[in-house]
């Protein structure tokens, strides 16, 4: 069961993303990269090679329906690579080693550093491949910047009316 939620999880998001998501900038800088969400909230007994599918997967779809050939799958999968670590230095130490990232099961302070440090992660990786170049640091950074306030908006957004049952 937890399976197939996680496939409607997955093909949702990518939906959203290349059909609505893509297609919004705010004044040609913040674009939401909103389908991190997923991997933010992959189970944390997930296995390494089980997350790096899901995320070469997700990257994947999204390449393919944006025209953006392999940009996103790399990032995603660097972006899973530093997740457990990160999971594991902002999860509080009492909860079991089974559960669901999110806002009510780590507590608002420790799931906002934890989305924080991932989501800018993910952009800081992204925009640096998309660029490919170091020429016009403030601009990249102001892409950064406005991609990592703009998904972390999004999610925290989402996650709040989300609960787990």
């Amino acid at each position: 069961m937890q399976y197939i939620i996680r496939l409607e999880w997955f093909i949702i998001l990518v939906l959203l993303q290349v059909l609505v998501l893509n297609h919004i900038h705010f004044e040609q800088y913040a674009t939401p990269l909103f389908y991190i969400y997923f991997l933010l909230k992959i189970d944390s007994d997930n296995s390494r090679k089980g997350l790096m599918l899901w995320a070469f997967s997700l990257g994947l779809c999204i390449d393919i329906f944006s025209n953006t050939p392999g940009l996103n799958a790399a990032t995603a999968v660097c972006t899973a690579l530093c997740r457990p670590w990160i999971l594991r230095l902002f999860s509080l130490r009492d909860i079991t080693d089974n559960f669901e990232p999110g806002m009510y099961q780590m507590g608002f302070a420790s799931f906002f550093r934890y989305t924080i440090v991932l989501v800018l992660l993910h952009a800081f990786i992204l925009n640096i491949l998309d660029t490919f170049s170091l020429a016009n640091m403030p601009t990249l950074l102001l892409k950064i910047a406005s991609d990592t306030i703009i998904t972390l908006i999004f999610i925290l957004c989402v996650d709040s009316v989300r609960r787990k049952k």
